[in-house]
């Protein structure tokens, strides 16, 4: 563990951060030209991508609590460094929430409102409840480490695994943002429910506890379908072997 490693997962968190949620701060109901559900999407997506190129050679590029234990859990991750790791994550996440306030803050009239955070309920964008915000970012999160996992195998070309991984986040979102607003990363929502506060941080839990569940269940599920798949070098002689 170097300080290198965990500086680049709190820089990579804060832009996450920033540039996911401030496209919907800041950008996505802003008049004539919001870029809505399509672009809040693909901001998240394109944080993620840009920063696996930018820190992926230095920690790995986690940046989300969730993604550190389900590496844990599918064996790819030393379980000592997990929680200096989240720790990291989680500064780095409120960091960007605040360079993102102070942003938002100089405009003329500005309201918190709700920030970006995530919930459930009364505060879900769709309405929706806790069991299927729970369902949501549980499955979400899961499939989330399962393209995660696959994409960075040895087995991958390694060079398109943060197109992938920037491709599902996206994906992800499209389709959960009306439920929960979209978590799948417990940083992500620990830092803007930091400036919310009263309902956000009291809805936090669930932003812990199905991303988490649902990373380490698809880590595991990952190590078992991995198993007996060849490695590099025995490629050519299972390929020699089934045609004879």
């Amino acid at each position: 563990m170097t300080p290198q490693k965990l500086a680049a997962e709190a820089i990579g968190t804060a832009w996450l951060v920033l540039g996911g949620c401030g496209s919907a701060v800041l950008a996505a109901a802003f008049p004539d030209v919001g870029i809505g559900l399509l672009g809040v999407s693909l901001a998240f997506g394109l944080t993620v991508l840009t920063m696996a190129f930018a820190i992926g050679h230095i920690s790995g590029c986690h940046l989300n609590p969730a993604v550190t234990l389900g590496l844990v859990a599918a064996g790819r991750f030393p379980s000592g460094e997990a929680l200096p790791y989240i720790a990291a994550q989680v500064v780095g996440g409120i960091l960007g929430a605040a360079i993102l306030y102070g942003i938002a803050s100089g405009k003329p009239g500005f309201e918190l409102g709700g920030f970006a955070a995530n919930g459930f309920g009364a505060n879900s964008p769709g309405g929706y409840g806790l069991g299927s915000a729970f369902l949501a970012e549980l499955a979400m999160t899961g499939f989330f480490l399962l393209v995660i996992l696959g994409a960075t195998s040895r087995r991958a070309p390694a060079s398109l695994a943060p197109v992938a991984i920037g491709l599902c986040l996206t994906l992800i979102h499209l389709v959960s943002i009306p439920v929960t607003n979209t978590s799948v990363n417990p940083a992500r929502s620990t830092s803007q429910a930091v400036f919310v506060g009263g309902w956000a941080i009291a809805q936090l839990w669930l932003f812990w506890v199905a991303p988490i569940l649902g990373a380490v269940g698809a880590g595991l599920l990952h190590r078992w379908l991995d198993r007996d798949a060849p490695e590099p070098a025995d490629s050519a002689r299972v390929a020699v072997e089934q045609r004879g």
